[in-house]
C-alpha cells in the first residue's frame, strides 16, 4: 500500500483527539492522490444484487483462498493489518449463494431482510446510494476492519486484496511461529476465560495494538477458528466488545478442522 496515500486516508478520519468529524464527498489534491493509488474512493452507488454477483465471480477464482490465507499470515510479523480481514470476508461470503435481495425474505431479520444474507449473519441492504467506502477502508487500514459482516465491506476488502500486485504474499518462519503461538494460547486458556482473556494472552506475541488484536478475534470468530462448543457457558454474560467472538470461552479452544482447512499447508505436523 502506498504510504503517502495511507497517511492521507488516516489523516482524513483520525487525529490526535481520535475521530474527526468529516463527511463525503471528498476533494482536493491529497484526495486525488490517494484515489489514484486505490486507497480512497468517490461515493459508490450499488445494489445488493450487484454485490452478490461480484462476490460470486470472486469465489470462482480457485486461488482466492490461498491468497487471503497468505495475506493474513504475512500480516502477522509485518503489522500490515489491512491484509487480515480478507480472511473473514472470504469465509463469510464463501457459502453465499447467487441470489437476489427479494428472493428469500428473512423470517426473523437480525442482520438483513434478505434471507440468504441473514442466515449467514451478513449485514446487507437492498441498495447503497452514494456510500462512503473511505471510512470502511480507514477502519481496515487502522485496525484490520470493524464492520466485518457488512456485505459491502466484504466486497471492498476482497476487491482491494485482488487488486494488489502480490498474488501470494510471502509467509516467513516468523509468521508461522506467531500463528502457532496464537493457536496454542487459544488452546490453553482457562475454561472460564472470554475472548478478552485471549486478547490479553496474545499481547506481546506479535506487534499489535489492543484494537488490532480485537479485530483478529472477530476475524477468527467469523472464519470458524473460534466457535462456541456444546458445553455450558461459564461467563456471566452481559456486554461484550465482540460479535463473532462474543460467546467464545477458554474451554472451546480453537477449531482444529478450521485451522487445518485454512492453514494446513503451513502448520507443523504436530498441529496439523
Amino acid at each position: 500500500m502506498d504510504k503517502k496515500a495511507a497517511k492521507i486516508l488516516r489523516g482524513t478520519f483520525w487525529g490526535s483527539g481520535g475521530w474527526k468529524t468529516v463527511s463525503a464527498p471528498f476533494s482536493g489534491d491529497d484526495f486525488e492522490y490517494a484515489k489514484s493509488r486505490g486507497v480512497m474512493f468517490d461515493p459508490l452507488t450499488i445494489t445488493h444484487d450487484e454485490i452478490v454477483t461480484r462476490l460470486h465471480e470472486i469465489h470462482q477464482d480457485n486461488s482466492i483462498k490461498r491468497r487471503v490465507v497468505s495475506a493474513f499470515l504475512h500480516s502477522l510479523s509485518t503489522k500490515k493489518g489491512y491484509l487480515r480481514s480478507a480472511l473473514s470476508s472470504w469465509a463469510l461470503t464463501s457459502q453465499l449463494p447467487l441470489h437476489t435481495y427479494e428472493e428469500r425474505r428473512a423470517l426473523h431479520a437480525n442482520t438483513s431482510s434478505c434471507g440468504d444474507c441473514n442466515f449467514l449473519h451478513l449485514q446487507s441492504d437492498k441498495t447503497y446510494t452514494d456510500v462512503d467506502l473511505n471510512v470502511l477502508n480507514f477502519e481496515r487500514v487502522k485496525w484490520g476492519g470493524v464492520r466485518h459482516n457488512n456485505l459491502l465491506y466484504c466486497l471492498m476488502d476482497l476487491d482491494l486484496l485482488l487488486a494488489s500486485k502480490e498474488a501470494i504474499y510471502e509467509v516467513t518462519d516468523a509468521d508461522i511461529a506467531i500463528l502457532v503461538s496464537m493457536l496454542e494460547a487459544a488452546q490453553t486458556c482457562e475454561p472460564h476465560e472470554s475472548a478478552r482473556g485471549l486478547e490479553k494472552r496474545w499481547k506481546g506475541l506479535f506487534p499489535s495494538s489492543k484494537q488490532e488484536r480485537d479485530a483478529i478475534l472477530e476475524i477468527w470468530g467469523a472464519s470458524g477458528l473460534l466457535v462456541p462448543q456444546d458445553t455450558p457457558r461459564k461467563s456471566r454474560g452481559g456486554y461484550s466488545d465482540f460479535d463473532f467472538a462474543a460467546a467464545w470461552q477458554g474451554d472451546d479452544g480453537y477449531s482444529a478442522d478450521a485451522a487445518i482447512s485454512l492453514f494446513g499447508s503451513y502448520l507443523p505436523q504436530t498441529l496439523s
